[in-house]
């Protein structure tokens, strides 16, 4: 089950917005994420197929954060992570706005507010990722 303090504490992150976050924020978003692939059928059909191991860079912050997606489940840290499938660089803000929903990852690329190196198709399914996590979250905030 989703930690009831975790929903409150992200409720607050979102409501404060993007341009509020800290690097802390994103791995706040990150565990969310990973209570909710536990749980959330939709989501763990998803995962449950991929192999996908993401890299990103915080460019105005001294950041790196990673999250694997594989054999139906999440994990992540702070740092780098061996053999990224992609990674995706962008602001504190428009990395926290992308993982607080705010954001659309494709309309960031294509705005250049996002640059990705490696497997674009494995950065699309890392979006899918993020969308159906927080309409789980949505569900669960109510």
């Amino acid at each position: 089950m989703v930690d009831a303090d975790l929903i409150s504490k992200v409720k607050g992150l979102i409501d404060a917005g993007a341009d509020a976050a800290s690097p802390d924020d994103l791995t706040t978003m990150y565990e969310l994420y990973k209570q909710i692939a536990v749980e959330n059928e939709d989501l763990k059909e998803e995962l449950e197929d991929m192999d996908i191991v993401v890299q990103q860079v915080i460019t105005d912050k001294d950041a790196k954060f990673w999250m694997k997606a594989k054999e139906g489940a999440l994990e992540y840290g702070s740092g780098d992570v061996d053999n990224p499938s992609f990674t995706f660089s962008c602001t504190l803000a428009v990395g926290a706005g992308m993982l607080y929903g705010e954001v659309d990852a494709t309309s960031a690329y294509m705005a250049g507010d996002i640059t990705v190196e490696g497997n674009l198709q494995d950065a699309m399914a890392f979006q899918e990722i993020i969308e159906l996590a927080m309409e789980a979250f949505e569900d669960l905030a109510d």
